[in-house]
């Protein structure tokens, strides 16, 4: 058997394993997750506790048995979740309270975010916080009495332990059964009661909204390292890109504001660049910092996270012309091509934060690894990147790049170009020494969403950076869900590992994948990417929308319903899924002119109305899409043959371009390329070059003449 501290390997030897020759709960060695497809559940296979699947087969055995059920929540790259399985999940001891209990039920967070949207909220009304492992005890048809996260084995400092919680439980569900039904009743009422009616909202002031948020991030930023708030620190990215967006859209506010939103998302991108969040060899973006400083990050290394970021560097190039944030884009498309993406073309989950037991040991280094590996460059390398015998961390270092690159080059007194060429062999003298650890765990898991997240990003930055290598793998990953997580008659599925899953797409993967492959038609002017993306968004419609109200729900029609219906439009580590699909009936009513689709974004973004007022940096993808709707359109009518030298300049200039509400048409045929721009309720005759066309664009007033 592999040993257990190689997680990839030990996964991969499960996934491998003929499970046809099991009995039906997994037999001596597994329990009933051995059936599973996520690396998360298969992580608790081997768990002396009798996990089951999310399914009847759980409900019925607790039914049947009168058993409160352990409902625990988590993800494949979670450290917490790690910990706690380690302490509690392989516990004989704890296996034993658990099985003689309660019926213990594991659910994969990013399989099923319906799931973990309804818990999650349980437990933020409930307790005031939620994080993972989320654990929840509830009754046999799913109702919630008690919500906790991380616990250890036994009673520690003021924390309750599972297994004394667990008696508790177990001793209130045989003797007070009122009691139980009396939280379940209460919780549930507060869940109706948090939720405000959509009637009671008037339409905002856009303006005084985007002002109040605008002053509301000012009191928040962090004006020494950037970022918002104190530790643990997050990247933020739809904080960003709300602010890059209100100075392209809003300039005036640039010079009205004690800081400006451009000035606040650029200096946050560029210190988390230098920051222990970035890795520093591979590239790539940690989930979070522990500090306040961007030095020591959770190690882990998201997906979307990577999309999220690299569409914020893209657009603080287009804000700005800073072509270092192209270069950034650019690195993590190279690291997410190197590190995430299947032999297939699609993109996988995530990157664990643990390796060998331990969290970040694969990031980390010692002042000795760095002089046996780089010889003589090791002095210039350690000053750079701040390297000491001490370490900045545990012990150990983190590499960080010092807070001005050119600064430090003219303290060393040293050419800049050749300093970095040298730099950049020593890295990668580390980065192959790097390769032969045991590496964290990859969560080969596709979703349908995120790889949504990453082709949109990708088609964009292949445009702007002039790279079509990155747009032909944003068409593999789209051609490949479009292959494998699309059934036959249509409907979307929401992951793929060894196969597609049962689980049915939710709104975020239609409107996620939608916008994506909206990016990649405007990116190759390929009528097929906006064929599909008009299909799946009339499904989006026929399946997510109330046909009353016009809100729509994260779960279709067609599937398992949660206890309450939970919001779609409150922000998340992604853009919300109400923000995402009414961004893509927007654009996509612009772009065929279909007027259907726009009532449909307008009667969304109604039913959000109360809850943007309540909490607008909750809601950031929504007010976006209020300010893109309040806009006119700017259309581009792109005349000629795609994929031509000139018709590739045109794009590039529009995508430079930054303009709000830009619409892209394109007319096939043999002439020259030329595109013909439709503005300000104005059209005006086609150019047929770049820079007659930036020349239009300014003289309409469509971007400014120094850049957005």
């Amino acid at each position: 058997m592999t040993n257990k501290l190689d997680t990839a390997a030990y996964i991969a030897e499960l996934m491998a394993i003929d499970t046809t020759l099991l009995p039906a709960d997994g037999g001596e060695r597994f329990n009933r997750l051995i059936f599973a497809r996520s690396p998360y559940l298969l992580q608790h296979a081997e768990n002396p506790v009798a996990w089951y699947q999310w399914g009847a087969e759980a409900f019925e055995a607790a039914q049947s048995g009168n058993r409160p059920i352990l409902l625990s929540i988590g993800y494949a790259t979670c450290h917490w979740c790690h910990v706690m399985a380690h302490e509690s999940f392989e516990d004989r001891d704890v296996a034993a309270l658990l099985n003689r209990h309660f019926i213990c039920v594991k659910v994969d967070r990013e399989e099923r975010p319906d799931i973990d949207d309804f818990y999650m909220t349980v437990s933020q009304t409930m307790n005031g916080n939620g994080g993972w492992p989320l654990n929840i005890f509830m009754t046999p048809d799913k109702r919630p009495f008690m919500a906790v996260t991380y616990l250890p084995k036994r009673n520690r400092g003021g924390m309750s332990g599972l297994m004394e919680l667990s008696e508790n439980i177990a001793t209130i569900w045989r003797d007070k059964t009122e009691m139980i039904e009396n939280n379940c009743r209460a919780i549930m009422e507060a869940l109706n009661t948090a939720r405000p009616s959509a009637t009671e909202a008037v339409d905002p002031d856009l303006i005084a909204l985007e002002t109040k948020t605008l002053q509301q991030l000012q009191r928040i930023y962090d004006r020494h390292y950037g970022g918002f708030g104190r530790a643990p620190k997050f990247p933020m990215p739809i904080y960003l890109s709300w602010l890059i967006g209100q100075h392209c859209q809003l300039p005036q506010q640039d010079n009205t504001s004690a800081v400006s939103p451009l000035q606040m998302a650029l200096q946050t991108v560029r210190k988390m660049r230098a920051g222990g969040i970035w890795d520093h060899l591979a590239g790539g973006l940690h989930r979070y910092s522990v500090d306040q400083i961007w030095l020591a990050p959770h190690f882990e290394k998201m997906l979307y996270d990577q999309a999220m970021l690299s569409q914020v560097a893209l657009e603080a190039f287009q804000a700005s012309r800073d072509t270092t944030f192209l270069d950034l884009a650019a690195e993590i498309f190279s690291f997410v091509g190197h590190e995430l993406q299947s032999p297939q073309g699609a993109f996988c989950s995530a990157l664990d934060a643990d390796s060998e037991g331990v969290e970040g040991k694969f990031y980390l280094w010692d002042t000795w690894e760095i002089e046996e590996s780089l010889g003589a460059e090791a002095d210039l390398f350690c000053r750079f990147y701040n390297i000491s015998p001490e370490g900045n961390f545990e012990g150990r270092t983190i590499l960080t790049e010092p807070q001005d690159v050119h600064e430090f080059y003219r303290e060393e007194n040293r050419d800049a170009i050749a300093t970095g060429e040298l730099l950049q062999h020593c890295r990668s003298l580390l980065l192959k020494r790097r390769a032969g650890r045991i590496r964290p765990l990859r969560d080969d898991k596709i979703i349908t969403s995120w790889n949504g997240l990453m082709i949109a990003s990708l088609a964009k930055g292949g445009i702007l950076c002039g790279q079509l290598p990155f747009v032909a793998d944003a068409a593999r990953a789209a051609t490949f869900i479009l292959e494998n997580l699309r059934r036959s008659d249509g409907r979307l599925l929401r992951s793929y590992l060894n196969g597609a899953s049962d689980t049915l797409a939710f709104l975020e993967d239609y409107a996620f994948l939608g916008n994506g492959l909206l990016e990649l038609y405007e990116a190759t002017l390929n009528q097929e990417w906006l064929q599909t993306a008009t299909a799946l968004t009339d499904d989006l419609l026929r399946l997510f929308r109330d046909p009353v109200s016009g809100e729509f729900t994260l779960t279709g029609c067609d599937a398992e319903q949660m206890p309450l219906r939970v919001s779609s439009d409150h922000d998340g580590v992604t853009p919300s899924a109400l923000a995402s699909s009414s961004r893509l009936l927007l654009r996509l009513g612009w772009t065929l002119d279909r007027a259907d689709l726009l009532d449909a974004a307008d009667a969304a973004l109604s039913g959000c109305r109360t809850d943007l007022q309540h909490n607008p940096l909750g809601h950031l993808g929504a007010l976006q899409v209020m300010r893109m709707r309040k806009g006119e359109p700017v259309v581009a009518t792109l005349n000629g043959s795609a994929g031509t030298p000139e018709m590739d300049d045109l794009l590039q200039t529009l995508a430079t371009s930054a303009i709000a509400g830009l619409v892209i048409k394109h007319v096939a045929s043999q002439a020259p390329a030329s595109v013909a721009i439709c503005a300000n309720q104005t059209c005006y005759p086609a150019v047929s070059n770049a820079a007659k066309l930036t020349d239009l664009l300014v003289q309409t007033g469509v971007i400014h003449e120094t850049g957005p």
